[in-house]
Formats: C-alpha cells, sequence, structure tokens
C-alpha cells in the first residue's frame, strides 16, 4: 500500500503501517541495543515516536469507527492488531480486502 492521506480511512491506514514499524524498529533495534549493548537511547526516542504513533492510530481507529460505521469487534480487532508485532500489516491486508467486496 502506497501512504495516502486523502481520507480518514487511507490516513488511519498510513499510520497503521508506519506505527507497526515504529513498533517492529523498537522491538528489533532499539530494545536489544539498550539491553544487550547497554545503550538506552535508542529506546528513549524510538520509544517516544512510537507512542506518539500509537496514540494517533487510536484517535484515527476513533474517527473511521464513527465515520465509517465500523463494528465495536472490528475496532477491537484493529486495537488489538496494534499491540502484536506484524499486526498492523495484518490488519492493513485485511481492510485493502474489504474495500475491494
Amino acid at each position: 500500500m502506497a501512504l495516502s492521506f486523502s481520507t480518514t480511512l487511507d490516513r488511519f491506514r498510513s499510520i497503521a503501517i508506519i506505527e507497526g514499524i515504529s513498533f517492529l524498529l523498537l522491538l528489533i533495534i532499539a530494545m536489544p541495543m539498550k539491553y544487550m549493548m547497554g545503550i538506552p537511547e535508542p529506546v528513549k526516542y524510538m520509544g517516544w515516536a512510537h507512542g506518539v504513533l500509537f496514540v494517533l492510530f487510536v484517535a484515527l481507529l476513533l474517527q473511521v469507527w464513527i465515520q465509517y460505521k465500523w463494528s465495536f469487534w472490528k475496532v477491537t480487532l484493529a486495537f488489538i492488531s496494534s499491540l502484536v508485532p506484524f499486526g498492523t500489516f495484518w490488519m492493513d491486508k485485511r481492510i485493502a480486502r474489504d474495500e475491494v467486496q
């Protein structure tokens, strides 16, 4: 998916992908640097960036819920996907599939 910000759903999907990438960077790069190499700065900065993106993800999820009248369960699944590594990528594919149908 190319990043697009033309509609609320596009913004949500784009931020979800960016948030997912930040989560993976935090887990795969920043945390090992802190706990294996004793370099805590990457966790501080990546953690901060990921936190901002997560808050933005939740805010956009609420907008999408209202605007697109998503079910409670679809919103819950989208939220849970943000807590699991690679979850937002899976969610994006599912949303893209639902848009085609």
